[in-house]
């Protein structure tokens, strides 16, 4: 089974990766997509809680077919490392044919991923083309420029109408629904 990993903080998660797996799905001839919120990041960035960003990822992503949400890496060691996540899977999954989704940005930077020679062996990355990202071996963009980190900024301005303009276009309907309904993500208005 041709399956694509898609890790990350999802934190949280917009259209753009809705686009992304949406993609794989129909251009990529993938039969799943396996979206894999981190645990624990490696570099210790802050994250929303576990449990609010696996329910968001599924709000965002979950219904559609061929998308499975995982919490896999809530039962494997700490700090999160794609290579220890992909090693489980290879070992609990035997038939899948796996590949690692990553955005055109992480060519970049994948000598700050811990042995990505071992993480592409085992899955060799499929790149998704990114808007305003270059690279040279960067394939065209097929996912726009939105950002985690753009959307808790635009978070921290909530109520401003363009703001709020900016949220509705970037971030699922029922994601953002969530977000208001938990008040995730309140503590960032400073920064």
């Amino acid at each position: 089974m041709r399956v694509a990993f898609y890790g990350g903080s999802f934190n949280p998660p917009h259209v753009a990766h809705v686009l992304a797996v949406t993609y794989a799905l129909s251009a990529g001839g993938f039969e799943r997509v396996l979206v894999v919120p981190i645990y624990s990041h490696a570099f210790d960035k802050q994250l929303c809680p576990f449990e609010h960003r696996v329910r968001m990822c599924g709000l965002a992503m979950g219904w559609l077919p061929g998308v499975e949400v995982s919490e896999v890496e809530a039962s494997l060691e700490t700090p999160s490392l794609t290579l220890r996540t992909l090693e489980h899977l290879a070992a609990a999954h035997p038939d899948y044919e796996l590949r690692l989704m990553v955005g055109a940005d992480v060519l970049g930077e994948a000598d700050k991923w811990y042995a990505f020679d071992r993480v592409g062996e085992l899955a060799p990355p499929y790149v998704l083309g990114r808007v305003g990202v270059q690279h040279p071996d960067a394939p065209p963009p097929v996912v726009p420029d939105v950002s985690s980190t753009r959307i808790r900024a635009l978070l921290s301005r909530r109520g401003s109408p363009e703001a709020d303009a900016e949220l509705s276009r970037s971030v699922p309907r029922d994601v953002l629904a969530y977000i208001d309904e938990h008040g995730l993500y309140c503590g960032e208005r400073s920064a």
